[in-house]
Parts: structure tokens; C-alpha cells; sequence
């Protein structure tokens, strides 16, 4: 469809979502469906639910309304879910708290909030999130509230629908004079909410306190219009334009509220308990609309210590937004910014984005006290893989261990500009971890803000983080060669099995050239199992389990390959690699290669960009590399 088509079409599909009718309209819709009559808190927790919810087992569950956006949060988002929004939306007291998101810088804060803004602009764009308002009120105001307060029970006894809160001295006004007091008459539209628009989303944002006016809040007189009017107590002679008023029956984001003058904060404790704040010469006026606020731990810290700020501190719900503690989720966040910027034709290698997450999430990390468990061993458990001497429920424990990780560390934002730096530094057709890894050093030399401890502590995580990489580049290379001897790999497997069956089955194999019976080979068996680490004590399980996946296979009427089972896979390959290690090492390394030894490379080049995604250059780069790592 030609542009100027989609453009005609969207605005026939805005056009769509326009609806206008009186009050009595409106009390047939809530009959038919009580939730568009529904608060801020559960219209937004049914914008999340809308989304998706994924079962992960063990009572985790991953809201999918975060999931293109943040990654490696899932519990704690789990946790502002289920322990905020939920009950909000049950109207259980959290709902008048005042929600605070408390992490370090670049953390994903501001990306929930504009998740959240985004959603909800979307979301009243559909039938379930419909939102309707009396027409001609500054503050979308919920049409409900035009009932009078001694019908409210009747009402909710046979609409099922509980009223809270008061027309604004606006609507209040016109009911009297422009509608002679006849609710049922008063005009209701859809309303759309819109950042941009100010309509049910608005934004705080603080500035000098000596400039700054509560009206920014809570709207102000029209000084203009006073003498039409005769008194700033008269409605039409104020604006009801603050960030309260607009994001009514929605949200508003209140940037860096810690760092607000005091004055602000005395309209959040009668907004946050009650539903209501002072605005002018007028009585309380009610609002419906979730405050979201945010700060990091040291602000925070400071606040609560401050005896003056109990009163607000206890309507406020801290939730803790961290660091993301999952390497290969870090990765997606470095992925995701990349792909935003301009930046074209540079290739980035595999391994390249992975090795600056293990870097930063080796940052953020703290050293247990549980005995063998490294930092390397402990970002691998976070991220879900599993862990030589570890168990499964290891992960869980280690979290319980620091209840403040993930709160320091690297953020994301250092790690991309000098991602970004290596992309455009040297016109490189190509950059790979090596790259990545010098950026970053070269960042620290020249971030004079931090300790001179915490230098050397990120310098010997960019080693840990290098040496992780030699061993990630060694087993690339690795897999690379033992793909070009496929068929050594199968016959190797079989060898092995052979001996397995024999063993475990207490038969002698028969040569096949001789027809000699012999015992099974157990320096072979051995000399495979040793490759990952499979004890004396432990091989007789490691051979019936192998027994075990084969014959289950074969009542599924499939084959076993050395790939159905991942240890022996990788013990096979690590076999092949050892044995070809020379080989690797002649070919990887050597200056003037002899046809033999250029074919084999350009087969292992091409298995790295077929399978792998590397181009020519980094392909090239890799071997030599390898090369090197091997004749050290």
C-alpha cells in the first residue's frame, strides 16, 4: 500500500475511535461492561495482563508486556506486578501509595515508565481499554461522578459499579448552569490518552526551586479572565492545566522527585491517601491516576534519613529496578541499542557483544562466600546454564546471598559508547571482542571520576573477561575442525558405544578382522569421559545413562547421533580437537600454508560463516588468533 494510502487510513482509523453521546449513553456501556468504569491501577494492570502472561514454572512468570523492551528483569518485574499492580487493581490499599523505582543509573527505569506511557496510549486505542470522559473537562473526568453521593449505593447495587471521588469545580459548575442540575443530559466522549497532548499522561519534571511554581502541579488562576468572572474562586477564571489535572485517570511520571523542593511533595500525601489534592480557592478536588516516581539508592537513602520526610516515605511502595544480572539479556540490551543508531556497514563479530555482557555482569556481581563458586561459575547459574558442582536450586540461594546486587556495577550506557567507539574507531571493516575489550579498557583510563581500587578491580575483570573469551574462541575454532572430520566424530561414537554396550552388558567385543574376542577397550572409554571431567567413580552411571537415552530414542523409532546427547557431544569433540590439536595448530598458525593446509582453512572459514556468522575478515582474525592462543 502506497504511503499516502496509510496515512488516509489512519486517520479513517482514528476517526473510528471518536464516539460522543449523553450520560444515560454512558450508564447502558457500564451495564453491558462494568470495566470501562474501572481506576487508573486496574485499567493499567489490564493493559499488562492484555499483553501476555508466561508460565516459566516454579510460580515465575514473565509478563510479556516488558519483554521487547527490558530484558533480564523478569522477577522483579514480576514482583512490581504482583505486589503492586495487582492488588492496586483490587483496589487494596497500595493503590494509594505513591510508586517508586529505586536503582542505579541506566537501569531501566526510565524505560518502564515510557513502557507504561506508551502502553497506555495504545492500549485506550482499543475496545478493552476504552476510556470515557464528560466532555469539555480539563481533567477527562470520570462520568460516574455525577451521581450524587446518596444514590451511589443504589447504583452500585445494581450496576456492581463502586463510585469514588467528586466532579471538579468545572463539571460541577456546568451541571448547574448549563444542564439545570439533570446529570442524565450532561454530554460524554471516548478520550484518547496522549503524552504528546497531555491527556491522561503527564510529566513532572523538577527545576530551579526558586523559579519553579506549584502551578506546574496543580494549575493556576487566568489572571486574564478574572474581571470577566469577578472572583479567582469562579472555575472559569482558573486553569486547570497542572500535571495533576491532565494525567487524570492515567499516570504521571515524576522525574528525580528526591530531588524536588519540599513544597511539591505536600500535595502527594493527601493525593496518595486520599484521592484528592488543593488547587486554588476551590475544595479538594479528587484525582484518579497512579504517581510513579524515581530516583537512585543514594538519593533515596538520604531521603528516608531525613526525619522531616516520614509522613511521605510511609504512602510510598519501593520497588528495587537493578542492574540486569543475565549476561546473554545483556547482550539483547546491546543488540537492541546498536541496532537504533545509523552505524552501516560494519560487521560486528559473534562473541563480540557477548564478551562486553560477561564483562559488565562480572561488575555487578559479588563474590559469594559459598566454597568453588567463582564469579565466572556464578554469572553462568544466573544466566540459567548449568554449572560443574552446582545444583539447580544453587541460583536462588546465591541470590538470597546480597540484597543489594546488581544495584553497582558497569551500567549499559558505558558499555555502549565504547561499543560504539570501536565501531567508528579506525574504519575497520570489522570489530570482535578483542576490539570491544581495548575499548574498554581505554574507557577507564580515561573515567577520572572513579577510585583507583575500582580501576584495578574492572581491569582484572577485563582479563577474567579475555581469558573467557580465549577459551569461547578455542572451542569455536574447535568445533569448526571436528564439523570438517564429521565422519571421524560418527566413527569415534560408535567406537565408543561399542565398548559402552560391552561394559555395561558384560560381553566381549569380537575383533572385526581377526574375530578374536576381547575385553572392552577402557583406555578409549576413558580417554573420552576424562574430556569433561567424568570421574572413576562416576563412569558406570555416565555409560548406563548413554544406554538409557539410546534405547529410549529407539522406541521413538529415532536414531541416536553423537549429538543426542550433549556431554557426549562435547566430550567426542573435545576428544577430536585433542587429538587434531597439532593439526590445528600447523594450520591456524602457519605463514605459508601448502594446499593441504589452505584447503582446510577455507573449509573452516566457510563452516564459520555459513554457521556462525562471521565474515571473511573476523573469520581470518579468528583463526590467526587461535593460532597464536595455541603456540603460547
Amino acid at each position: 500500500m502506497p504511503f499516502l494510502d496509510k496515512l488516509s487510513h489512519y486517520r479513517e482509523k482514528e476517526h473510528q475511535l471518536h464516539w460522543e453521546g449523553t450520560f444515560t449513553n454512558y450508564l447502558d456501556m457500564v451495564k453491558e461492561r462494568p470495566e470501562i468504569a474501572g481506576l487508573a491501577h486496574d485499567r493499567i494492570y489490564r493493559m499488562i495482563e492484555a499483553a501476555g502472561v508466561e508460565d516459566k514454572g516454579d510460580g515465575r512468570r514473565e509478563y510479556k508486556f516488558f519483554s521487547s523492551q527490558l530484558y533480564g528483569l523478569e522477577e522483579d518485574l514480576q514482583t512490581l506486578v504482583e505486589e503492586y499492580f495487582r492488588p492496586a487493581a483490587q483496589r487494596l490499599d497500595v493503590r494509594k501509595r505513591l510508586l517508586l523505582l529505586m536503582g542505579p543509573v541506566s537501569g531501566g527505569k526510565s524505560t518502564l515508565l515510557a513502557l507504561l506511557k506508551e502502553g497506555m496510549e495504545k492500549f485506550s486505542r482499543t475496545e478493552a481499554g476504552a476510556v470515557f470522559a464528560i466532555k469539555g473537562c480539563p481533567m477527562q473526568e470520570e462520568p460516574l461522578h455525577l451521581i450524587p453521593h446518596e444514590l451511589r449505593e443504589d447504583f452500585q447495587a445494581e450496576y456492581g459499579v463502586r463510585i469514588e471521588g467528586d466532579l471538579c469545580p468545572v463539571c460541577r459548575m456546568r451541571l448547574d448552569l448549563e444542564f439545570d442540575g439533570r446529570a442524565e443530559r450532561m454530554p460524554v466522549t471516548r478520550v484518547l490518552f496522549s503524552e504528546a497532548k497531555r491527556t491522561g499522561i503527564g510529566t513532572f519534571a523538577p527545576s530551579d526551586p526558586k523559579s519553579q511554581d506549584i502551578a506546574d502541579l496543580t494549575g493556576s488562576i487566568d489572571f486574564s479572565t478574572i474581571s470577566q468572572y469577578g472572583s479567582e474562586s469562579d472555575p472559569r477564571a482558573y486553569r486547570f492545566d497542572g500535571e495533576l489535572n491532565k494525567a487524570n485517570r492515567g499516570l504521571m511520571e515524576f522525574q528525580e522527585m528526591l530531588k524536588c523542593d519540599e513544597k511539591f511533595l505536600w500535595n502527594l500525601l493527601s493525593l496518595t491517601q486520599e484521592g484528592n489534592f488543593k488547587a486554588g480557592r476551590f475544595a479538594l478536588i479528587s484525582a484518579d491516576e497512579l504517581i510513579v516516581a524515581h530516583t537512585n539508592e543514594t538519593e533515596y537513602r538520604s531521603f528516608i534519613a531525613n526525619k522531616k520526610n516520614e509522613a511521605l516515605h510511609s504512602r510510598m511502595i519501593v520497588m528495587r529496578i537493578p542492574y540486569n544480572l543475565k549476561a546473554s539479556q545483556e547482550e539483547r540490551i546491546y543488540d537492541k541499542l546498536i541496532k537504533q543508531s545509523n552505524i552501516q556497514g560494519v560487521h560486528i563479530a559473534p562473541g563480540a557483544l557477548k564478551t562486553a555482557a560477561v564483562f559488565s555482569i562480572l561488575s555487578r556481581l559479588k563474590d559469594s562466600k559459598k566454597p568453588g563458586m567463582d564469579l565466572l561459575k556464578k554469572l553462568y547459574l544466573y544466566d540459567g546454564q548449568e554449572v560443574d558442582g552446582a545444583k539447580s536450586g544453587d541460583a536462588a540461594e546465591l541470590r538470597k546471598e546480597f540484597s543489594d546486587e546488581g544495584m553497582s556495577g558497569v551500567d549499559p550506557r558505558y558499555v555502549i559508547n565504547r561499543i560504539s567507539s570501536a565501531l567508528i574507531k579506525g574504519d575497520k571493516p570489522c570489530i570482535n571482542s578483542l576490539d570491544v575489550l581495548k575499548s574498554m579498557k581505554e574507557g577507564l583510563d580515561q573515567h577520572a571520576s572513579i577510585s583507583r581500587e575500582e580501576r584495578e578491580r574492572l581491569l582484572n575483570l577485563i582479563t577474567m573477561a579475555r581469558a573467557e573469551y580465549d577459551h569461547h574462541a578455542k572451542t569455536e575454532v574447535q568445533r569448526a575442525f571436528v564439523y570438517s572430520f564429521e565422519d571421524s566424530a560418527h566413527t569415534l561414537m560408535n567406537n565408543y558405544l561399542d565398548n559402552v554396550e560391552s561394559y555395561c552388558n558384560g560381553f566381549k567385543l569380537k575383533d572385526p578382522i581377526t574375530e578374536e574376542e576381547r575385553d572392552p577397550d577402557e583406555k578409549l572409554m576413558r580417554s573420552i569421559e576424562e574430556q569433561i571431567g567424568i570421574s572413576e567413580n562416576q563412569k558406570k552411571a555416565f555409560r548406563e545413562e548413554i544406554l538409557i537415552k539410546i534405547s529410549s530414542l529407539a522406541r521413538r523409532g529415532q536414531k541416536f547421533e553423537y549429538t543426542s546427547h550433549e556431554k557426549l557431544k562435547e566430550a567426542i569433540e573435545r576428544k577430536l580437537f585433542e587429538d587434531l590439536k597439532d593439526v590445528v595448530k600447523i594450520t591456524t598458525s602457519v605463514k605459508n600454508p601448502d594446499e593441504g593446509q589452505l584447503k582446510r582453512i577455507n573449509e573452516v572459514s566457510a563452516r564459520l560463516m555459513d554457521q556462525h556468522g562471521y565474515c571473511p575478515s573476523c573469520a581470518n582474525e579468528l583463526l590467526k588468533y587461535v593460532g597464536s592462543l595455541l603456540n603460547r
